[in-house]
């Protein structure tokens, strides 16, 4: 089957997927969230192959990883992105114009929406999840790292299809090869959104080569401030908390922006981060101030290119700032307006910094961390769209609609 016909069969089945009636779709979600554990042997057999590919060392192994944890926190995602209330049909403009029009503009799917992605098989699941349940069929394309586990995840999802009646072609696999990556990003007419989730060379990619619109899920390129006034208590656990939690995910705290103020509770800031072996690339008021209260092999003189850098690893930059002016300055150079966080007890500073840093994102004394779908309430997410136009922030069910408007006459003509 070439990819052409692939495509076709995709978007006849996005006409049949918006018959089915939200009852039908929570049924196959559910379906599939109880069949995810009892087949986690052949899904995790699969995922072990992906695995023995790539060196353990590599900051994408974690991502890469599936475990029966994992697949338990899949599964139960699924089930609660079926128990939300369906985002389509909501009328969020309605009015009747003096001629005796009337206007209702009501929430719809996109159609069919292409999702590329690197070594992160569950986003498979998450993704299949929000666009059945927002009515959109998908065509996914992951790379060759999670091959094996993303056939077999698309293997057990059209299996319960099938079972429930529904076409299977509501969602499809490409080939992982560049070929399909560029065949998808061409199919016009066929694809109605393409979302990329990955690192910023392939964002890049796919926003440079796309001829379909495309919304950008940008790198994370993630700051914390600590204010002059902050709880060090507080900093200390948020910090080590964003960078050490899941260091490959786009969430993870890439710089330390730290008021010069508190260079002296600095050492008792990264003490943490010392336990877990991350590497410090510090400027030279913090160097100074971490030299011989951290560890020296993972002590580094900061250069240009550390700040700015979505590390991915056990790899955290610090600079130090005189003012929350500095601060916002810093963020605005080189953040990726995806989520940024202030750590202080002062209220005026904590809305200076929501009011003027430009971020999806904004936290107040909590960690970057909860950067996530789940975490919002979303049940699951497309991704964390940093631009402008369209959705912001985690993707999930009502982001993965559009609208349109609904016109209701009685014989009037516009003169």
């Amino acid at each position: 089957m070439t990819l052409n016909e692939t495509f076709e069969r995709v978007k006849a089945a996005s006409r049949l997927l918006a018959l089915l009636s939200d009852e039908q779709r929570n049924d196959v979600l559910l379906t599939l969230a109880d069949s995810i554990l009892p087949h986690a042997e052949e899904l995790l057999e699969a995922n072990k192959q992906d695995l023995a590919r790539m060196e353990r060392e590599n900051p994408l192994y974690d991502r890469l990883q599936l475990t029966e944890k994992r697949l338990a926190d899949i599964a139960s995602d699924m089930r609660h992105v079926a128990q939300l209330p369906s985002p389509l049909g909501k009328i969020s403009n309605e009015r009747t114009l003096d001629n005796g029009l009337h206007l209702r503009r009501i929430s719809v799917p996109f159609g069919v929406v292409g999702i590329i992605y690197e070594a992160r098989p569950n986003v498979s699941f998450d993704v299949f999840s929000l666009c059945f349940k927002s009515g959109n069929a998908c065509i996914l394309k992951g790379g060759r790292d999670a091959e094996q586990s993303n056939l077999a995840i698309i293997k057990l999802i059209h299996d319960i299809l099938s079972e429930k009646g529904v076409n299977p072609s509501v969602v499809e696999l490409l080939p992982a090869t560049h070929e399909a990556t560029a065949e998808l990003l061409n199919a016009v007419g066929y694809v109605d959104i393409c979302i990329p989730r990955g690192g910023k060379r392939l964002i890049n990619f796919v926003r440079d080569t796309a001829r379909i619109p495309v919304i950008e899920t940008g790198a994370g390129v993630v700051n914390t401030y600590v204010d002059s006034e902050a709880d060090i208590d507080i900093a200390t656990r948020i910090v080590c908390n964003a960078k050490t939690r899941r260091v490959s995910v786009c969430n993870a705290l890439d710089c330390l922006i730290l008021h010069t103020a508190q260079l002296p509770q600095l050492k008792t800031i990264c003490k943490p981060l010392a336990d877990k072996l991350v590497t410090i690339y510090a400027d030279e008021k913090a160097y100074d101030a971490l030299q011989g209260n951290y560890p020296e092999p993972l002590l580094q003189h900061a250069t240009e290119e550390s700040f700015g850098t979505e590390f991915m690893d056990y790899k955290m930059a610090i600079r130090s700032v005189d003012s929350i002016d500095e601060a916002i300055l810093h963020i605005q150079k080189y953040g990726s307006g995806h989520s940024e966080s202030i750590v202080t007890t002062n209220n005026g500073n904590a809305v200076r910094f929501q009011n003027e840093v430009d971020a999806a994102c904004i936290y107040v004394n909590a960690p970057t961390s909860f950067t996530d779908g789940a975490q919002f309430g979303l049940g699951a997410e497309i991704g964390i769209s940093t631009q402008k136009l369209g959705p912001r922030g985690p993707m999930g069910l009502e982001e993965m609609t559009t609208y349109k408007w609904l016109i209701d006459g009685n014989g009037q003509t516009r003169p």
